[in-house]
């Protein structure tokens, strides 16, 4: 197991370790949604080494994509992020209809840097349900995109 593995493998031990602790969420539903039937969702982004991100992520599902279409913002937040191998990203939200997870990963490293193996997650009460691996920009989403 190479160091970055190792260093991603820790991050996500720290992860869930906070998780045990503390069970704080993020804003998710938009008002006078119903949670029947809705999927807890968690993201999280981990990298080898300390980077910065720029992130997108859906924090309110939509009722249809044309609704989606329409008003983009509404339904997503963009934010840049510093992320290192001892503290992986993590947000925590709940959606109607999970398939609507979506993380949008990229990296704002420049010339002369080493890549920073990023790694995203897209949890859905408490599984994994999509991985993804890039030197710079992973992205990971359901089904809905």
């Amino acid at each position: 197991m190479g160091t970055a593995t190792r260093r991603i493998a820790a991050a996500f031990a720290l992860a869930a370790a906070a998780t045990a602790v503390t069970h704080g969420t993020s804003a998710a539903e938009p008002e006078g949604t119903e949670n029947a039937g809705a999927g807890n969702v968690r993201y999280v982004l981990a990298t080898g080494a300390p980077y910065q991100f720029q992130i997108t992520y859906l924090v309110n599902q939509p009722a249809s994509k044309a609704e989606y279409n329409a008003n983009a913002d509404a339904y997503l937040k963009r934010e840049t992020i510093m992320v290192t191998p001892e503290a992986p990203w993590v947000f925590d939200t709940t959606l109607a209809d999970p398939q609507w997870a979506f993380l949008q990963v990229s990296s704002t490293t420049r010339g002369g840097v080493g890549a920073p193996n990023a790694h995203c997650e897209v949890l859905v009460d408490g599984a994994v349900a999509v991985t993804g691996d890039n030197p710079y920009s992973p992205i990971c989403m359901l089904s809905q995109w």
